[in-house]
């Protein structure tokens, strides 16, 4: 059933000066829009200066808590004449049952001209609801009646709902978002999307096929649910040459900083070619060695366009929990560890020089031909299909990977892949959260349709695993080839 929703514009929103206002507000309304259209959901928007009205149904209506540049929602209950007695009459009706044996207050607020005040209300409603009551209650009440009247009208309405605050997206332009999957990426784009910059992200890729779809995963649920009025977009660069490169040149210890400035440069490359002004990253002080202080000074240099650090004074819990409201919590903890590279003692307090005497033993045409291979991910366009498909089959066997045979016994000994492992299907769904994680798996079936179902799933855990396309007869062929 359709109905009427009070929306309330975020704070920030009403002190900007008319024209800029004005500007924000074509910007909120085209988002608000795209929200229900998004969700399949249709609703007739009207906006006045301090606020919006919306009709939709009411289940549609929680889509408003994730538009930046509102601070709540009301689904109103009724809306009346401005007329005192005409308020407090519908109020009763509407009311009543709510405040039966219950505490109560009501909170009246005014705009425009009439011969009454935001007290007379209170004071009248309140009196008419008192019979029905347990009393007045004005600190912590049991039970709100909120009237808001706005020139003729009065709306009449027992709750709100937060919203997600901030600016519209949009309305600061565009930056372009490192992102890795786990908590911190998506909570740091989180945050620059609730100031209302439209972000595209860079995926720099150091874990294959399985990792890329972990990224994709988190970045859709970031761009499905909290950015409407935008399409962003992903871009995956393969980043196992960079890696490569700077393993055999230079000294390990300084590998973790390395890496972030060869991703630096990759993201400000990319960020010049699309427009962005400027890159946003998850790093927090102290979190990890590369992101002391120090540290964090000798990579800044690597980027040709600013860098925001919008986490840099979280702490992990803060970040975690901010990703469980986001929606990206089960997700990211899922994800694999790729970007802690350096083993042992990676160092903690690098100076600026010493860290460019190592970058410079680099070839560093090397992120030109990572860069010239990127490929770009229409996010909001991707289907459930594509999200899985694409990381689940391998046509070639994997160096390193664990090869699992998934079918009967009496197959499994009739032949097998040498080196294989045998799990019946059964046994490997009852039994893969015991294996290595740090691992590579590759799965075979009859079919290869039983071990792509365990792959999937596997992957969904946090393992690398994939499935061989065609089967037994397709691996069979290939290793007799």
């Amino acid at each position: 059933m359709e109905q009427m929703v009070l929306v309330r514009l975020a704070s920030e929103l009403t002190l900007k000066a008319p024209r800029t206002r004005s500007q924000f507000m074509r910007r909120l309304l085209g988002n608000m829009r795209d929200a229900f259209v998004t969700h399949g959901a249709s609703a007739r928007i009207r906006s006045e200066w301090g606020r919006v009205y919306v009709r939709t149904d009411s289940a549609a209506a929680t889509v408003l808590s994730r538009v930046f540049g509102l601070s709540s929602y009301s689904m109103v209950d009724a809306v009346v004449r401005a007329d005192l007695p005409t308020i407090v009459e519908r109020g009763y009706q509407v009311f009543g049952d709510l405040v039966r044996g219950r505490r109560f207050a009501v909170r009246a607020r005014r705009a425009g001209t009439h011969d009454f005040t935001s007290k007379d209300v209170e004071r009248a409603l309140g009196a008419r609801l008192l019979e029905l009551s347990a009393g007045v209650d004005l600190t912590r009440p049991e039970v709100v009646a909120s009237v808001e009247v706005r020139d003729e009208n009065a709306y009449l309405f027992s709750a709100r709902q937060p919203a997600a605050g901030g600016l519209p997206i949009g309305v600061e332009g565009k930056a372009l978002s490192l992102i890795s999957g786990g908590f911190d990426s998506a909570v740091s784009s989180w945050l620059m999307l609730k100031r209302g910059i439209a972000l595209d992200y860079l995926f720099c890729n150091l874990g294959g096929d399985a990792y890329e779809r972990a990224v994709v995963q988190v970045t859709k649920v970031l761009a499905d649910e909290w950015s409407y009025g935008s399409q962003p977009r992903l871009y995956v660069v393969d980043f196992d040459e960079p890696l490569r490169e700077l393993r055999a040149r230079t000294r390990e210890n300084y590998w973790q900083l390395i890496l972030k400035r060869l991703m630096y440069r990759a993201a400000s490359q990319l960020a010049q070619a699309i427009g962005a002004d400027a890159i946003i990253t998850g790093e927090a002080v102290g979190q990890v060695s590369s992101q002391t202080l120090a540290n964090l000074r000798a990579i800044d240099s690597a980027a040709s366009v600013p860098v925001f650090r919008p986490l840099l004074g979280f702490d992990k819990e803060e970040i975690i929990a901010r990703a469980r409201h986001i929606g990206t919590a089960a997700l990211s903890e899922q994800v694999k560890e790729y970007c802690a590279i350096a083993p042992g003692h990676p160092v903690t307090a690098a100076r600026q020089e010493r860290v460019l005497a190592e970058e410079n033993k680099l070839d560093l045409t090397v992120i030109d031909r990572a860069m010239a291979g990127m490929k770009k991910l229409e996010v909001r366009q991707l289907s459930p299909i594509d999200l899985v498909a694409p990381y689940i089959f391998a046509s070639d066997l994997l160096p390193d990977a664990v090869l699992i045979d998934c079918r009967s016994e009496q197959q499994f000994a009739a032949w097998h892949a040498p080196g294989a492992i045998h799990r019946e299907e059964w046994e490997l769904a009852r039994d893969f959260k015991r294996l290595d994680r740090d691992r590579k798996y590759l799965l075979y079936c009859a079919h290869g349709i039983q071990s792509a179902h365990l792959a999937e799933r596997m992957q969904r855990y946090g393992y690398e695993a994939y499935s061989f396309k065609g089967g037994a007869a397709a691996l069979r062929k290939t290793l007799s080839a």
